[in-house]
């Protein structure tokens, strides 16, 4: 399936290095049970293993994604037509923006394990947000994606 131009996609997921915390977190849980038995020492293993799991999975679901003359970041769905012209940040400029240069006014989609990111000024005068910040593993092809569904609307 050719995906069109004005078409963008990306799931934010968490790190590799993560899961294995993930698996910490079960053993943790288990030696905490290890005193009460095995079926409780199993008990733990499986169950905070799978809630560490879930917090994980739920943290990197975050989607990045340009379709209906849309960006939908996250719970966040902004008309095209609302945003301005669209800025690739590297990951100095994009930590910049994440600290020293961020608005508190600002719909922020950031993942810290994503360096780069890309920023677009909101031009609706009856919106308040100054702009949109939103990390991503492919800043030039969400960029493209943008520009793309402008040109359409």
């Amino acid at each position: 399936m050719q995906l069109s131009p004005a078409h963008h996609d990306e799931r934010l997921t968490a790190p590799r290095s993560w899961w294995g915390v993930v698996a910490l977190t079960g053993l943790a849980f288990a030696l905490m049970l290890l005193p009460l038995g095995t079926l409780p020492l199993l008990a733990g293993l499986i169950g905070g293993t799978a809630l560490a799991g879930l917090a994980v999975s739920s943290y990197g679901s975050q989607r990045v994604r340009v379709v209906g003359g849309a960006l939908a970041a996250g719970d966040a769905r902004i008309p095209v037509t609302a945003l301005g012209d669209p800025e690739v940040l590297d990951a100095e400029e994009a930590r910049a923006w994440r600290t020293h240069k961020a608005d508190t006014r600002a719909f922020m989609l950031l993942r810290s394990y994503v360096p780069t990111a890309v920023r677009v000024e909101v031009t609706d005068p009856a919106d308040p947000t100054p702009y949109v910040y939103v990390s991503t593993r492919e800043p030039q092809a969400l960029v493209a994606a943008i520009r793309a569904a402008q040109a359409k609307a």
